[in-house]
């Protein structure tokens, strides 16, 4: 990849609807070098989706909450399945130290998490514990991602 393709990324992760011509214009290719790169960056899986973000407010999703999930190895593989087909579940992260995942989750209020917890997570047979963490408020919520400058030769941290 090149800063060409890094600087397409910065754009498309921006604005999912950019057009080939004003991408063309601002990385400084034509409009079918644009497209071709475009097509290139989705067929190489390093853009996985296009989509539109929302304000969950408005579609009935205002709580966020975290939940840490305690699971034995018994059992997980079919936990980790079930959950990753609930639509409350916006991110599932498998990590390290006390726990053994960690949700971030969108519901319409306090009773819908009790029931995603009661009938959802309790109900399987590797959760051994759970501990929710609600956001107070979302001061920043992105799934932009930095793109660093190409790193060959250098390690992340040093100076250019």
């Amino acid at each position: 990849m090149d800063e060409i393709d890094r600087r397409i990324c910065e754009l498309v992760q921006r604005n999912g609807q950019v057009s080939n011509a004003h991408i063309g214009a601002a990385v400084g290719v034509s409009v079918s070098t644009a497209h071709e790169r475009v097509r290139k960056l989705m067929a190489d899986k390093t853009i996985t989706a296009w989509r539109a973000v929302l304000d969950p407010q408005r579609l009935g999703a205002g709580l966020c909450a975290f939940m840490w999930i305690d699971m034995s190895y018994e059992g997980e593989a079919e936990a980790k399945a079930k959950l990753l087909d609930c639509p409350q579940v916006q991110e599932m992260h498998h990590v390290s130290g006390a726990h053994s995942y960690l949700l971030k989750l969108r519901v319409p209020d306090m009773a819908a998490l009790q029931h995603f917890l009661q009938e959802r997570v309790k109900t399987l047979r590797a959760v051994r514990g759970t501990e929710t963490i609600f956001a107070l408020e979302t001061v920043k919520e992105t799934s932009e991602i930095l793109i660093s400058p190409s790193t060959q030769g250098r390690h992340l941290g040093e100076a250019s």
